[in-house]
């Protein structure tokens, strides 16, 4: 698969055949944190010449939708709808997508809200694309859930069953798109899209012959997330044969994607349980060790004895705090 050119201030050791080549197992908790910093924002970074390519902007005039709401917000949000009403669709998600990334929330709703009337409408820039990339690397969901419908506009992906049937049939007939529209098909369904069918879709790929097929269906359940990815992407982080799938896997439940921090920490008991595993690699499981610090943020080594023993604190703790919150709402 050949890889559409990058327009970008990224270095070349970013910019690599899938963001990024692990040239080394060591120093793991420092490799997933540095493979966390890129690869969240695989989908759009990959589809920067896509995006180009699909989008048919024209002549740049100002999106109707927010100007119609300019009327109808409270202050301070009608004051933000009014000064983006006058704005082409193309600097209107630029400049809603910078402010969500800052946590302003109703950017963030103003996304969610009026991406659709900027599908088929934007340019896949450079300043476009980093924003998106940098969205996709927010601790917060919400924004990164900007991203996704920033970069579904900018490939003209409306939110419909159809967009599905295209994605398929790319996937399917053209080998060349399928890394990108397997993250896409992923996002439609993390949007709400057929989850079901984009689900057993990607299931199906995650054990396709071709390496990069595989990797990229692990990008895909990462993207839409939701606890029924969790067990698909545990499989391929214990079992793929391949290591960059392995790595990404893990990465997909420790960071990247669209988990939550509660199915993050839901996923610590299943990673023991990996880590029992006698048949495990030695370089699978250091990553096992470097998705725990990820995920509990706790600073402990490769050591099995001593996760198990911070977790029995911890777990017994979390209890007690539901237990808590239970009894109070009582």
């Amino acid at each position: 698969m050949s890889q559409p050119p990058l327009q970008s201030s990224e270095t070349p050791q970013t910019q690599g055949d899938h963001f990024v080549r692990a040239k080394s197992t060591r120093g793991l908790a420092i490799f997933f944190s540095l493979l966390g910093i890129v690869s969240a924002g695989a989908g759009f970074r990959f589809a920067r010449h896509g995006a180009a390519r699909e989008s048919n902007p024209g002549t740049p005039v100002a999106a109707p939708g927010i100007s119609s709401m300019a009327q109808q917000r409270p202050d301070p949000a009608k004051a933000e709808a009014d000064e983006l009403s006058e704005l082409p669709p193309q600097q209107q998600a630029e400049r809603l997508l910078e402010r969500a990334i800052h946590h302003q929330e109703s950017s963030i709703n103003l996304i969610r809200e009026e991406a659709d009337s900027w599908r088929g409408r934007l340019r896949g820039t450079d300043e476009l694309c980093d924003l998106v990339h940098q969205a996709l690397n927010s601790e917060d969901l919400r924004v990164r859930g900007a991203a996704i419908e920033v970069d579904l506009a900018a490939s003209n992906l409306s939110k419909t069953p159809q967009s599905v049937a295209r994605l398929l049939e790319e996937i399917r007939k053209q080998p060349g798109e399928r890394p990108l529209a397997l993250w896409r098909l992923g996002a439609l369904g993390n949007r709400g899209v057929e989850p079901k069918m984009v689900l057993g879709q990607l299931l199906k790929y995650t054990h396709a012959t071709q390496e990069d097929t595989r990797d990229w269906a692990v990008e895909g359940l990462a993207i839409l997330g939701g606890s029924d990815s969790i067990d698909p992407l545990l499989d391929r982080f214990a079992h793929d044969s391949s290591a960059r799938v392995r790595q990404h896997a893990g990465l997909a439940l420790a960071q990247s994607g669209m988990l939550t921090p509660e199915q993050r920490l839901g996923v610590v008991p299943d990673l023991f349980n990996m880590l029992d595993d006698d048949a495990l690699g030695k370089d699978t499981r250091g990553w096992v060790y470097g998705a725990l610090r990820l995920i509990t943020g706790a600073a402990i080594g490769n050591d099995t004895q001593a996760w198990l023993k911070w977790w029995a604190h911890h777990d017994a703790s979390r209890r007690r705090d539901s237990y808590s919150d239970d009894v109070s709402r009582a």
